[in-house]
């Protein structure tokens, strides 16, 4: 249980200033996405008129209004709100699949899904994308995945089947970002959904307020940013501020539970839904161990892509029409599900991953079979990683004070960077020893090949009660240049003060080569704007090796 006594000198937000300064800060969880051209797109299904269109985009608008009816639409949702969305039906009695598409977390409503949409229709389906609940033209107000939001995914379902002109085969539900845990929810609950795509997900949207029992406050500042034009119901605006200010923390994890397709996977389960997951190595909004956790504990037809980048940065090329692997992927695994497709997509294995820096796919069988052995190397005296445990030493660093090793310097703009070829260039030996504590292994003498989740267990004492720290695993080449390759917080927010405290946690799961002659360097500092902080300033954490719990780093190799 967190305490109000805990968490007495974080921040609280006043409701009234903090609707004053998010609406001051507008932010899109999608800014590689063109508005406008989105817009003039739609426009030209409406009416056909594809002047100043790419040919490409003109060509996609033909060949969907030459076999489907595009329109907007109204639907009625949950407690008789109305949902603006966009319907693209085919004509003729043939029996046809549908898919529903619910929007992501932004102020553009349905109008992401506009080319992929058009896409589906032309693969023959009868589509319906809309805006959820609260945010863009739909009413009602914004419950995060909340029960209101399952039932508007029906609703939507039957307002779909109404208007298919024949019988209705078979059901999908895909969705990005917040639509995608829409999905999957809806899917647990309504027993005429046959499939699903869930790009940049979430199975257990508490893991995005807290990780490792440290509040996620850049996340959550994120995601009111992005929702600074929506309708927050008095509900949600309450958790997200509590979770901010570190009041009532646990009643927002039960909050953030209901909403959790984690909770409900025994439904998804019992019918065997086939669901297919996107997601980014580097997801600074929805960890990506929570998603493995869902993944994991799914035991019907399954599929993860894991790639490079940041929140819905792997899939922004395919929602602006470009050529893109995950929706290629997506469409593949709806026509194989939907349309008994033998299009050998189930022959493919479980798991993709896309490896740092050199951009490799690699399929395997299932998640387990990505990691082959674990190497483990100790934390010792002397800033060394090394094979043997070495047990009496101790190592300060001083609380309050920030490091170059940081998460991310923007969320989600990071990994745009990445994406590019650019990732964030980590200078380590400006990494001050007195506020930071540095290990360092050998160099490598092939490349390392990391697969999985590495695990760390480090134990320290706190002259306080209440203490944070963020451990960081670097990738450093000859000249002092580290790149960052995993992460992971952990709060104590319960020893009393001077006592010994044992921290055994996940790192971000990972696909990084190390090259020959890098070193790999774990940093722990007290202190990361992206996560709230525990400590007292200028408070001391002592990291340390007991010889009956040895200090060390599991490095996954595949």
């Amino acid at each position: 249980m967190v305490s109000n006594a805990s968490n007495a000198s974080y921040p609280s937000y006043p409701s009234n200033a903090w609707n004053a300064w998010n609406a001051s800060k507008a932010f899109s969880l999608y800014p590689e996405l063109d508005a406008t051209a989105l817009a003039a797109f739609v426009s030209a299904l409406e009416s056909g008129d594809v002047t100043g269109l790419a040919p490409a985009r003109a060509a996609q608008v033909a060949e969907s209004r030459a076999v489907a009816v595009f329109g907007r639409v109204k639907v009625a949702g949950a407690d008789g709100d109305l949902l603006d969305g966009a319907l693209w039906r085919h004509t003729g009695s043939r029996p046809r699949p549908v898919i529903v598409m619910p929007s992501p977390w932004t102020d553009l409503g349905w109008l992401p899904y506009a080319v992929q949409a058009t896409v589906c229709a032309a693969r023959g389906y009868n589509v319906l994308a809309y805006s959820a609940r609260g945010f863009a033209g739909s009413e009602g107000e914004v419950e995060v995945a909340g029960p209101l939001d399952v039932a508007d995914g029906s609703r939507v379902l039957d307002h779909l089947i109404e208007r298919t002109a024949g019988p209705v085969t078979r059901i999908g539900f895909l969705g990005a970002s917040y639509g995608s845990g829409i999905s999957q929810l809806v899917a647990a609950h309504d027993t005429r959904v046959d499939a699903v795509v869930a790009l940049s997900t979430w199975g257990d949207l508490g893991e995005a307020f807290r990780e490792n029992r440290t509040r996620r406050v850049a996340a959550v500042e994120t995601l009111l940013r992005a929702a600074g034009r929506a309708r927050l119901s008095p509900q949600t605006q309450s958790v997200f501020e509590n979770v901010l200010a570190g009041r009532d923390v646990e009643g927002a994890l039960r909050w953030a539970g209901q909403r959790s397709p984690l909770g409900h996977v025994k439904e998804l389960n019992r019918r065997q839904v086939p669901v297919y997951f996107s997601h980014a190595w580097h997801e600074t909004l929805f960890p990506v161990n929570q998603t493995l956790r869902m993944f994991n504990e799914l035991t019907g037809p399954k599929r993860i892509d894991l790639s490079v980048g940041d929140h819905a940065g792997p899939e922004m090329t395919g929602m602006a029409g470009l050529p893109n692997r995950i929706w290629t992927t997506a469409h593949r695994w709806l026509d194989h599900h939907l349309k008994g497709a033998d299009n050998g997509i189930a022959d493919e294995g479980q798991v993709l991953g896309e490896v740092m820096w050199g951009r490799t796919l690699e399929p395997r069988p299932t998640w387990p079979s990505v990691t082959e052995h674990v190497r483990r190397l100790h934390l010792v005296d002397g800033g060394e990683l090394a094979d043997g445990p070495e047990a009496g030493w101790s190592t300060s660093v001083l609380c309050g004070v920030d490091t170059p090793a940081v998460v991310a310097d923007e969320i989600v703009r990071s990994g745009y960077d990445e994406l590019a070829g650019r990732p964030k260039p980590y200078p380590t030996g400006d990494i001050d020893r007195t506020v930071a504590a540095v290990w360092t292994a050998d160099p490598e003498p092939e490349t390392a090949r990391l697969r999985g989740t590495p695990r760390l267990r480090v134990t320290y004492r706190a002259a306080n009660p209440g203490s944070t720290f963020v451990a960081y695993l670097l990738d450093v080449a000859p000249d002092g240049t580290g790149h960052l390759v995993t992460h992971a917080p952990y709060s104590d927010l319960e020893s009393p003060p001077d006592s010994l405290v044992a921290a055994d946690i996940e790192l971000q799961a990972t696909a990084y080569d190390v090259p020959r002659g890098h070193r790999l360097m774990l940093v722990i500092d007290a202190r990361d704007p992206f996560y709230a902080d525990a400590n007292l300033p200028r408070a001391t954490l002592a990291f340390t090796s007991p010889e009956a719990t040895p200090s060390y780093v599991d490095l996954p190799l595949g």
